[in-house]
């Protein structure tokens, strides 16, 4: 089952990824807390109702446990949420999504794995394909700005700016997928709903602590209701993290290579609901990612 898993939630974050982009506003300096605190409350109803439906205990130190994964989570989303600002250079950076690949890596390097071969030319074909399309999209954006008559925004043409943000991202995204491979599937330090749990409930309170600092420190008006677009983002991040604990407990070396294809979802999702055009070697690029993920599924019924 971790294969479905695994494609439910590169589906469900593709998804989320549409609506960050359509959500966030480049010159709005508190789009990124306004996410998180959005984020937040949507997982922490999730949670509440999981547990209720579920008959669960939550158990408080669940919280302190898996802290250190959770941590790591956030901060990344965080990081990647201000990107979002600089969304011409810093979301299409070929550097972000390959967080996967870091947590393959360390998990060859670290631990004990036998892969076959279905299996490594699979992990490599979707790795290599997410790159590429976050090149052909890099490509793309460079064109449309270059094209473009009006005014570019000097922030959008910094280097640093658009190189930073992804690699503190893959980083900080790759540690934690790792530790949560650690967590789940290596060292089985934690079960998958009390992970869940402790996730989503930790996220919930960094989201009524940035509603406090942006409602009382920084007296900015704030209505949940109006933010429509961070909503369903917020809606389908929750949907994919359900189902990535699940993925991640029972095959992560592969998983969080596939789960990092969710890049290849988004640009479809793009196609479809914002009719944005893609060239001949973005469609052959997509081929051959879903290529890679059916080798996966082939190997997973070897």
């Amino acid at each position: 089952m971790w294969f479905m898993f695994a494609l439910l939630t590169a589906f469900a974050w593709g998804g989320a990824d549409l609506f960050y982009k359509k959500g966030t506003d480049s010159q709005d300096r508190y789009s990124h807390i306004k996410i998180v605190i959005i984020v937040g409350i949507v997982m922490g109803i999730h949670a509440t109702a999981y547990m209720l439906i579920q008959g669960l205990t939550f158990d408080p130190m669940d919280l302190i446990r898996y802290f250190p994964v959770s941590a790591l989570y956030i901060l990344s989303m965080a990081v990647g949420y201000i990107g979002l600002r600089y969304i011409e250079l810093s979301i299409a950076s070929p550097v972000q999504n390959s967080s996967g690949a870091v947590t393959t890596i360390l998990l060859f390097i670290f631990f004990t794995h036998e892969l076959g071969a279905l299996e490594i030319v699979g992990v490599a074909v979707i790795t290599l394909g997410i790159i590429g399309i976050a090149i052909l999209e890099k490509r793309a954006e460079h064109q449309a700005l270059q094209n473009s008559t009006t005014q570019i925004d000097k922030k959008y043409q910094i280097g640093v700016v658009a190189i930073i943000f992804p690699i503190l991202y893959c980083l900080i995204d790759g540690l934690g997928t790792f530790a949560d491979a650690i967590y789940l599937d290596e060292l089985s330090l934690i079960s998958e709903k009390a992970a869940l749990l402790a996730y989503e409930y930790t996220f919930f309170i960094c989201a009524i602590l940035s509603f406090t600092y942006l409602k009382f420190l920084k007296k900015v008006k704030f209505n949940l209701f109006k933010e429509r677009d961070k909503g369903f983002a917020a809606i389908l991040e929750t949907t994919g993290q359900f189902f990535y604990v699940f993925a991640m407990s029972s095959n992560a070396i592969i998983a969080a290579p596939l789960i990092a294809s969710y890049s290849i979802f988004s640009v479809i999702l793009s196609r479809i609901f914002l009719k944005e055009k893609l060239s001949k070697a973005q469609y052959a690029v997509i081929i051959v990612v879903i290529l890679g993920i059916a080798l996966l599924g082939v190997a997973d019924e070897l």
